[in-house]
Formats: C-alpha cells, structure tokens, sequence
C-alpha cells in the first residue's frame, strides 16, 4: 500500500464498512479497509463511496471522493444510473 493510500485508509480502520451492487441479486458484504482501498484505486468509474455520518463528522473528514448520505434517507437521486455500480457506505461504528 502507498504512502497516499494509507493516509486515507488508515481513518476506515474503526468505520463500519459495506458494499452492494444494485443488481437484481443485490448483496450486501462487509469490505477490508484494504479492498476498499483496491476498489477505489482501481478508477474503474462503477465504485462510488457514501459517507453515512452526521454532516457535522463529514465536514471535519471523509474519504476523499465520499458523498455524504444523510442517514435514511438514501435515495436514487444521489446514486448513480448505472445498476451494475459497486456502491460502498462507510460510517463511525464502535466496533
């Protein structure tokens, strides 16, 4: 793992992380902060990353490239077009 790759990576290590794709067999599975990392570094254009904090916690950082979601309320106006997209929510969790 780079250097770049670890500064943002390094923060998901206490988060609560999880993928779905939006296909007909939707599944739900939770990710390592490493294939996190690997997805989103792949720049493969079909991974997109939420962020499901408080505004106030996304403000203060997120992973870079993250959309905050307010909590709930996730709907089609902020997901994208494409239903064969990986999409990954992360938020704090006391693990």
């Amino acid at each position: 793992m780079d250097r770049r790759t670890f500064l943002w990576a390094a923060p998901l290590a206490a988060l609560a992380v999880t993928a779905c794709s939006r296909s007909a067999s939707a599944e739900l599975k939770t990710l390592t902060v490493d294939q996190v990392a690997a997805k989103i570094a792949a720049k493969d254009g079909k991974t997109f990353v939420y962020d499901d904090n408080p505004k106030d916690r996304y403000v203060k950082g997120h992973v870079p490239g993250a959309t905050w979601v307010e909590s709930g309320d996730v709907t089609a106006a902020v997901l994208p077009a494409d239903k064969t997209a990986t999409l990954i929510f992360y938020c704090a969790s006391e693990l």
